[in-house]
């Protein structure tokens, strides 16, 4: 079924302006799209063929038929997002007389974090690349395990990740300048491990790159500038070469450097800084992890526990 144009033309437009006014990731410009793109589908078979004609029990019926066909909590908060923006954006265009998305409440939704990772584990992981690197020595193992290491040695996000290019490395002062969420810049510190990762990588990253490669720190093979999908192929590869070790992505080297920096004394504010998390609040999850630790080795060692 077709959406009609007076349905279609404002996600176009409002697509436009998430990209050029918003500067949102392609990600997101992709999520919200698909999401308004099937609302509009939805409104269009009950016979709704402009956004002024919606009512807030439109969009509270679209999200109980998404529930009723079991979408997940996640999905449900990221539609409820997506819509509250759009008719935010509707009604800021003149295009609707009332924002009436503004009610439209999202589900809670469990704060998950993934499996811990011990110091153990994360050095049997390393060591490993770096003998991979050894026997196999070339763009491709020294990439990895720059990539390895500068996950863990600075918490920054997979895309975070792919997003640098060459000149956000300081090796003087041993720095990234990383570009997060919002488009919000901060600078996080980088461990002599990684730098001296990044700097073996840098040494034959030549041999990967081509005009097309711009200032891109991460290649792929092609030269291009280095896809999230594959940073991830490569850490979880990475972890099911350690035996019984959690099979994580990107977000498990991330979670394990902030639990590891709390549990070595690190403050709350700093951690946040470094992971670049907007609330204090979702840098106090870790906390829950540490905390948790300390009682588990309380009850197995006190005496009297």
């Amino acid at each position: 079924m077709t959406v009609p144009a007076s349905l279609a033309d404002g996600l176009a437009e409002f697509d436009t302006w998430l990209r050029m006014d918003r500067q949102r990731s392609d990600h997101t410009r992709r999520a919200y799209g698909g999401d308004l793109a099937a609302l509009a589908l939805w409104l269009h078979e009950r016979e709704l063929s402009d956004w002024s004609a919606v009512e807030l029990r439109d969009l509270r019926a679209w999200l109980a038929d998404q529930v009723a066909d079991g979408a997940a909590a996640a999905t449900l908060q990221r539609r409820s997002a997506a819509v509250r923006v759009y008719f935010r954006w509707l009604h800021a265009e003149g295009i609707v007389a009332l924002d009436v998305a503004a009610g439209l409440k999202s589900p809670k939704v469990p704060r998950r974090l993934p499996p811990d990772v011990s110091i153990t584990e994360l050095s049997q992981l390393f060591e490993a690349a770096i003998t991979h690197a050894g026997e196999e020595p070339g763009p491709g193992t020294a990439r990895d395990l720059a990539l390895l290491e500068v996950l863990y040695g600075s918490g920054i996000r997979v895309g975070e990740l792919c997003g640098l290019d060459v000149d956000d490395l300081d090796s003087d002062r041993g720095t990234l300048r990383v570009l997060g969420k919002g488009n919000k810049e901060r600078t996080v510190p980088l461990g002599e491990r990684a730098g001296r990762a990044v700097r073996a990588w840098l040494a034959v990253r030549g041999e990967w790159a081509v005009a097309a490669s711009g200032p891109a720190l991460f290649l792929g093979r092609r030269g291009a500038r280095l896809d999230p999908r594959v940073a991830r192929r490569v850490v979880h590869r990475a972890f099911e070469a350690i035996p019984d070790s959690p099979n994580l992505g990107p977000h498990g080297l991330r979670h394990a450097m902030a639990t590891h920096l709390l549990e070595g004394g690190a403050d709350l504010r700093s951690v946040q800084e470094m992971l670049g998390h907007a609330s204090l609040a979702t840098t106090q999850l870790y906390t829950h992890v540490t905390s948790e630790r300390l009682r588990a080795a309380f009850r197995q060692a006190h005496p009297r526990a």
